[in-house]
C-alpha cells in the first residue's frame, strides 16, 4: 500500500506476529493511521507451526499460517498500511513528542512520533540436519503449544535450564515418556525445579548427550543420542522433539537506542510496555523471555497501542 514517506507518521509498528497485528488493530480504530513492517519473516513464528490448538476462540484449532493470513486481512480492514520490507535502522528521540526516524530497504528512512516495536524472537537451533525441516512436523520449540499433540506418546526435550525442565515438567503430565537431553554432567536449572523432575518417574534424564541425527521420512520418527562419557552412541524413537536451549531476542538495530537486559530484550516499564525512550513502546516476545505465547503476544500488542494513546493524550 502506499504511503507518503515526507509526512511525519503517527505510529510505526515493526513487527508482524500476533503483538504487531493487535497492535496496529487497535492503533488503527483509534485513528493513529498504523504503518507496519513486516520484517525478515511475516507472519512471526506462528507460520511454522502447523496447528494453533490453544488460542482463543478457535475450538477446532487452524493452521498457523492461516491464523497470521486472517490477522493480516483484520488488520487491512481497518486501513493499516502494510510494507514488506525490513527496517534495518532506528535513531530514536530522547525528548517527548520527539521524531522517531526508520530506516529500510538500504538508505530509505521514514519519520514517526510514536513507534512499536514487535519484532519477537527467535529460538536457539541446535544446528544439525532435518531440524528446520520437522518444524512443526515432530521438532517444536514449545511444549505448551505443541505437547498435545503428543499425548500419551514418547517425546524428547533438549536443555538444562529451566526452560528445559519446565518443558519436560509440562510434557511429563501428558506423554509416556520424556528422555531429557543434557549436555553436561549437571543442570542450570533452579533446584526448584531440579527437585520436581527427579521426583518424576517418567522422565529419563541422559546427562553427557548431544542429538547428533534427526531420523525420519516426511515427520520426526526418532533421534541418534551420542554420551561423551562412555563414548556411545543410541537411538530412541520419538514423536515429538522439544529444543529448549534458548532464545534470542531480535534486538540487534535497538543494542545503541535502547535500554535492553542482559539477554537482549527491551527492558519495559512492569505492567506497561513503556520503553527507556518517549514515545517508543515494546510488545510480544521482544520483551517476555518468559511466557512466549500467541495469546500474551497479541495482548500486549493491545497494551503498547493503548500506551501509545495516551501518551499522545499527555501531550495535549
Amino acid at each position: 500500500m502506499l504511503f507518503n514517506k515526507k509526512k511525519t507518521q503517527n505510529c510505526v509498528i515493526i513487527g508482524s506476529g500476533p503483538a504487531g497485528y493487535s497492535a496496529a488493530i487497535y492503533t488503527a480504530r483509534a485513528d493513529m493511521n498504523p504503518l507496519l513492517f513486516t520484517g525478515f519473516q511475516p507472519g512471526g513464528q506462528l507460520t511454522t507451526t502447523t496447528d494453533v490448538d490453544n488460542y482463543l476462540g478457535f475450538p477446532e484449532g487452524i493452521n498457523g499460517i492461516d491464523f497470521m493470513k486472517n490477522c493480516r486481512m483484520q488488520a487491512e480492514r481497518f486501513n493499516t498500511k502494510i510494507i514488506n520490507e525490513s527496517v534495518n535502522r532506528v535513531i530514536l528521540s530522547n525528548k517527548k513528542g520527539g521524531i522517531h526516524r526508520i530506516f529500510f530497504d538500504q538508505k530509505k528512512c521514514i519519520e514517526s512520533r510514536g513507534l512499536i516495536i514487535a519484532t519477537g524472537s527467535r529460538p536457539k537451533f541446535l544446528g544439525i540436519n532435518k531440524e528446520k525441516k520437522f518444524l512443526g512436523l515432530g521438532v517444536s520449540f514449545c511444549a505448551t503449544c505443541d505437547g498435545f499433540f503428543h499425548k500419551e506418546k514418547d517425546v524428547a526435550v533438549i536443555g538444562g535450564g529451566d526452560s528445559a525442565l519446565e518443558e519436560a515438567s509440562y510434557l511429563a503430565k501428558i506423554c509416556r515418556k520424556v528422555y531429557l537431553i543434557v549436555r553436561k554432567d549437571y543442570f542450570k536449572a533452579s533446584k526448584i525445579l531440579q527437585c520436581r523432575i527427579l521426583k518424576k518417574k517418567n522422565i529419563n534424564i541422559l546427562f553427557y548427550s548431544n542429538v547428533t541425527e534427526i531420523i525420519g521420512g516426511n515427520f520426526l520418527e526418532g533421534i541418534k543420542i551420542f554420551n561423551k562419557k562412555n563414548k556411545k552412541n543410541r537411538t530412541i524413537l520419538i514423536s515429538g522433539l522439544f529444543i529448549a536451549i534458548g532464545h534470542t531476542p531480535n534486538t540487534e538495530i535497538f543494542k545503541n537506542e535502547l535500554d535492553l537486559n542482559e539477554k537482549g530484550y527491551i527492558i519495559v516499564e512492569k505492567g506497561k510496555t513503556i520503553t527507556s525512550k518517549p514515545g517508543v513502546f515494546a510488545a510480544g516476545d521482544v520483551q517476555d523471555p518468559d511466557y512466549r505465547q500467541a495469546i500474551t503476544s497479541a495482548g500486549t500488542g493491545c497494551m503498547a497501542a493503548l500506551d501509545l494513546e495516551k501518551y499522545y493524550l499527555l501531550q495535549t
